[in-house]
């Protein structure tokens, strides 16, 4: 797990979306915690979306990826693009990647440090596959 970890800090560190998509399964599902329907459906999907935010500027500098139970939780920094919107401030964000056999299963974002790492130590999801 901790070689997985490794490879998502650098993928996510250098937007290296070939290298993340080494790291999905195929039928990876990515999406905010209280959506019943995940936004992305598949890694295609998730890829696309990193893509469409990387073309509008949208970075990330990555505070801290650890390993908790199954999952790898990121802490990012989501940097704002004040030439799309001056109004837009920088957040910190944390990323609860589940992991089953090797391979990123699902992405959820959460707001707290608390709540994605709760979600981490149960790895229920709701969502269907």
């Amino acid at each position: 797990m901790e070689i997985l970890a490794t490879r998502v800090r650098i993928a996510m560190e250098t937007i290296d979306l070939a290298t993340m998509g080494e790291l999905l399964a195929p039928n990876a599902k990515w999406g905010a915690p209280e959506q019943e329907v995940p936004m992305c459906q598949n890694a295609q999907e998730i890829l696309s979306w990193y893509d469409l935010a990387r073309a509008n500027g949208v970075r990330a500098d990555i505070k801290e990826v650890a390993v908790v139970g199954e999952s790898i939780v990121v802490e990012l920094k989501v940097l704002a693009n004040k030439d799309i919107d001056p109004k837009s401030k920088n957040r910190t964000r944390w990323q609860v990647m589940s992991v089953h056999d090797g391979r990123i299963t699902e992405i959820r974002g959460y707001e707290t440090k608390g709540e994605a790492t709760a979600f981490a130590r149960t790895g229920v999801s709701n969502w269907v596959s």
